[in-house]
């Protein structure tokens, strides 16, 4: 059994998976930009018995995601990657910061493709795998207030369902996992603390979200949204006008 490569696993979505994956008797590679932070998890995790290897990478760094899968399946056979690292920041698209929104479509749509093909190749060599990439619901709508983030997240769907329908009849399975709001450091570091979402109590634990992305990666589930909340702002573009979609959208990212 091979290893199971997680981005973004100092904390939030990420953590909570590698915790699920140890208990399913994985070994693991945990990738993020904090030592510390990887370092402990580690520790903890090899106390339930499994091999764990930390590699500390910036996907902001144009060249990290390569270097990140060069030296991950040096260690070893490479069978599922979590694509879960993630960027975003609130306000206005001309006032956000340039460097902020660009470190964001680098980490959420370059830095994935290029792990995502790396493991795409490597697992039709090697015969098998499973890709999970973790989008939002905000792929499913455009998003005022969040624009760049709304539009790299629908761009991690769209790119995962294709994917998904190219590897059909193989066993590589690629699936999306699309959580709404979620109790994680997100919304601390996206300047979020004080907008209207955050105060209507619909958000889901780590571990809840975890959970469901990893089942439904197992189980070669496409696209996995958890929570019904969630699914009904999933379904939402489907009846809603576009207009309306986007004025209802902004109103949960005001500040208040």
């Amino acid at each position: 059994m091979g290893y199971v490569l997680i981005t973004g696993a100092s904390e939030g979505i990420g953590k909570a998976v590698a915790r699920r994956a140890a208990q399913d008797g994985r070994d693991l590679i945990l990738s993020a930009r904090s030592e510390d932070k990887l370092d402990a998890l580690a520790t903890e995790l090899r106390q339930s018995g499994r091999e764990v290897h930390v590699i500390v990478a910036d996907l902001n760094n144009p060249d990290g995601a390569n270097m990140l899968w060069a030296e991950a399946t040096s260690l070893g056979n490479v069978e599922v990657l979590v694509n879960n690292a993630g960027l975003g920041i609130n306000g206005p698209f001309a006032k956000t910061d340039r460097a902020r929104e660009e470190a964001t479509a680098q980490v959420n749509m370059i830095a994935l493709t290029q792990l995502m093909k790396a493991a795409v190749q490597h697992m039709s060599e090697s015969g098998a795998g499973k890709i999970l990439n973790v989008a939002s619901t905000a792929a499913f709508m455009p998003g005022p207030q969040m624009a760049v983030y709304h539009a790299s997240k629908s761009y991690v769907l769209s790119l995962s369902e294709a994917v998904a329908q190219e590897v059909a009849g193989t066993d590589i399975k690629v699936s999306v996992l699309c959580p709404g709001a979620t109790q994680t450091e997100f919304f601390t570091d996206a300047d979020m603390h004080d907008v209207r979402l955050l105060k209507l109590g619909l958000m889901m634990s780590a571990d809840a979200v975890a959970e469901a992305g990893w089942s439904g990666m197992m189980r070669g589930k496409r696209v996995v949204v958890p929570g019904l909340m969630n699914k009904v702002f999933a379904f939402m573009p489907r009846f809603v006008p576009s207009r309306l979609l986007t004025w209802v959208v902004a109103q949960f990212y005001v500040r208040s």
